[in-house]
């Protein structure tokens, strides 16, 4: 009777068979989060979707209404202005946060005095809550400094820029890139550590100056850390509400009302179902970005 001698691959196959295999009881301890994560998050969206098609105010009756909100949306100003402040301060942060960041993690791994310390110190502003930041700023902003433009004689300084319709985006900016940063500057560091310090060496010997040696060499060798901070800084920045709130409350007039502000002001104001529709279409431009987000960074694994 002849036998079948077991190969290479027969191997290779029951070991990845084995590899894939779950064991039941890892289902079990997942059940628990699977059915908070159902309850607190997946229901209400799919309610709220629902909603979306009606005339609901969030209480009482209401009735089916098509696409009329959809349509609605997009004929109202308030909503477009809403997204194109969202958009337009999405890009403006996520340069500012991205190029401080990474000049910043270059100075904190060079061979700086106390860059241990001064690692702590500028990881701080990532811990505090953004509303008490907001508060702190607001201060700053509305007080302090037009005092001191006052004191030195400064007209531009002397109004606050929160009070300013065309300026109040500005001091949004900076006070967000001032919590963002901390959380951006980390990835930078992990990123320009990983780099072999022989490719610095061999750049010296070649006579390379530290900008060609910053363009060439490092920047192409963390490329995908640049790229995964810009899509997840920027799908961050999208939902900016409460520093928005304690800077301006969307404010002077609506001129920094964000797409979160105007949604959640909904709810509150009795266009529950509006935003709803609002909220929908929100969720979509958030599911594109994260498309993006994987398809960017999986084509940078597979080339690094």
């Amino acid at each position: 009777m002849s036998r079948t001698i077991p190969t290479a691959t027969d191997g290779a196959r029951r070991t990845r068979h084995r590899a894939r295999r779950v064991e039941p009881l890892y289902y079990l301890f997942l059940l628990p989060s699977l059915v908070l994560f159902t309850l607190a998050i997946t229901l209400p969206g799919v309610i709220g979707i629902f909603f979306s098609f009606t005339d609901s105010i969030g209480i009482g009756d209401w009735h089916f209404t098509g696409l009329t909100n959809y349509i609605a949306l997009f004929s109202d100003p308030a909503i477009l202005q809403s997204y194109l402040f969202t958009f337009g301060f999405s890009v403006a942060t996520v340069i500012v946060v991205n190029v401080v960041a990474f000049l910043l993690a270059v100075g904190l791994i060079s061979r700086v005095r106390f860059k241990t310390g001064l690692r702590t110190v500028f990881v701080i502003p990532m811990v505090v809550s953004g509303i008490i930041i907001a508060y702190v700023f607001n201060f700053l902003f509305s007080n302090s400094l037009p005092a001191l433009g006052d004191a030195l004689g400064i007209s531009w300084l002397q109004t606050s820029l929160l009070a300013n319709p065309d300026l109040a985006w500005v001091a949004i900016v900076i006070v967000t890139a001032w919590q963002a940063i901390p959380g951006t500057l980390l990835i930078y560091i992990a990123g320009l550590l990983a780099v072999p310090g022989d490719v610095y060496e061999a750049a010296d010997l070649d006579g390379a100056s530290k900008t060609q040696q910053m363009l060439r060499i490092t920047l192409p060798l963390v490329a995908g850390y640049v790229v995964i901070n810009f899509i997840l800084g920027f799908k961050g920045f999208l939902n900016a509400y409460d520093i928005i709130v304690g800077l301006t409350n969307g404010g002077p007039g609506t001129s920094t009302r964000s797409i979160a502000l105007s949604i959640i002001g909904g709810f509150n104001g009795g266009d529950y179902a509006y935003q709803m529709a609002n909220a929908t279409i929100f969720f979509v431009v958030a599911i594109i970005i994260s498309l993006l987000q994987l398809s960017l960074t999986r084509g940078r694994n597979q080339l690094s």
